[in-house]
């Protein structure tokens, strides 16, 4: 009965953890600030932010990993963003199996 309550005090430590970032920085890193664009949007497809402030200078821009990409194509043809697409698609929430009862 011991490693069983270890387990599931554990279980209920990383559900607590992972609500609590929930809860934050929903998308792993946080909405760009400091910038002309005052409406930057979650773009799901890219797991990015977009700039959808029409009179920004970064108007139309993708954000991610503290760089402005001008264009959807040169965001993913960027190394970074690959390696990052890649979790991305198959972290939590995103539908993938695996792990406990996977």
């Amino acid at each position: 009965m011991n490693k069983t309550k270890k387990m599931m005090t554990g279980a209920l430590a990383a559900a607590a953890l992972l609500s609590l970032t929930a809860c934050g920085e929903e998308r792993g890193y946080a909405e760009p600030t400091g910038t002309d664009c005052d409406d930057w949007d979650w773009d799901d497809e890219t797991g990015t932010y977009y700039c959808d402030d029409h009179h920004s200078t970064h108007a139309g821009s993708y954000y991610y990993g503290g760089k402005y990409y001008g264009t959807k194509n040169s965001l993913q043809t960027s190394a970074d963003y690959k390696t990052y697409k890649t979790n991305y698609k198959s972290g939590i929430g995103s539908g993938s199996k695996g792990g406990f009862g996977g």
